[in-house]
């Protein structure tokens, strides 16, 4: 059974209105071509990539609402791959694009793990990782880009097995969860660092690097640990920001990759 369900045009609409933005805005250069983002994604679902989550930004002021950054999360039903013990893993696609003149169709690969149902983000250019102008955007190029993606799995399959195979000391694992909390809280706020360690289910026992990873990104993400800036102790939100939340997942698999 898919952990997905594969959102409507008006599902979108409503979670994220940006999105469908046919309107150029006002003060944006001539050169600019608006490509309103619901054409991507239709061209998405004729690639059998179907949207399962959409999501925008507050926009600051009257001016950019309307324009202002969005997320689309993408899934193939004919895609995954499949681990121990249920532990199976969904590539998803992740596009965020914005109608300020700001920014290309940029899409990143996710990977959705059904133990946890929590998304991880891929920050690494050999598996998926590219970019599509406004100008000059056509369906021939998106296929070309997303057909090169979903070759680069089996790689990305080799890199969760290395991973699962890295084994890291006492020490090492202090050192990558003080690292991993700074990059949401900074450097000067103290986490309980035991907390983050936690396994939430027996599939994420043990030391191996993927394990860790994981329980430490899902406690990030998710909230629920206990940090202190200042006197006051207090309790970690979850990261509802998806800037945010892709911000601190990029970051991560940077610093995973420091120990591969």
């Amino acid at each position: 059974m898919l952990p997905f369900t594969e959102m409507t045009m008006e599902q979108v609409k409503q979670s994220a209105p940006s999105i469908f933005q046919t309107q150029q805005k006002s003060g944006l250069s001539e050169h600019y071509v608006h490509i309103p983002t619901d054409r991507v994604i239709n061209d998405m679902i004729e690639l059998g990539w179907k949207p399962c989550q959409a999501v925008e930004i507050k926009a600051r002021k009257a001016s950019t609402k309307g324009f202002q950054r969005h997320m689309i999360k993408f899934f193939n039903p004919n895609i995954v791959i499949e681990g121990s013990d249920g532990d199976n893993v969904f590539p998803q696609i992740l596009l965020t694009n914005s109608h300020d003149g700001l920014s290309s169709f940029k899409f990143q690969i996710g990977l959705f793990r059904l133990v946890c149902s929590n998304g991880l983000v891929v920050c690494d250019t050999n598996y998926g990782d590219f970019k599509l102008r406004h100008m000059g955007y056509t369906f021939e190029e998106l296929q070309n880009k997303v057909s090169e993606a979903v070759e680069s799995f089996p790689g990305l399959v080799e890199k969760i097995n290395k991973l699962q195979n890295i084994e890291l000391s006492d020490k090492q694992i202090a050192t990558f969860t003080k690292k991993a909390a700074a990059i949401r809280f900074g450097e000067g706020v103290k986490v309980d660092l035991n907390e983050l360690l936690v396994p939430e289910r027996v599939a994420d026992e043990g030391n191996n690097l993927w394990v860790v990873f994981n329980r430490v990104q899902e406690k990030l993400i998710t909230g629920g640990c206990s940090y202190r800036n200042g006197a006051k102790t207090r309790k970690a939100r979850a990261v509802k920001n998806f800037s945010q939340d892709l911000k601190i997942n990029e970051s991560l698999w940077e610093l995973v990759e420091e120990y591969v």
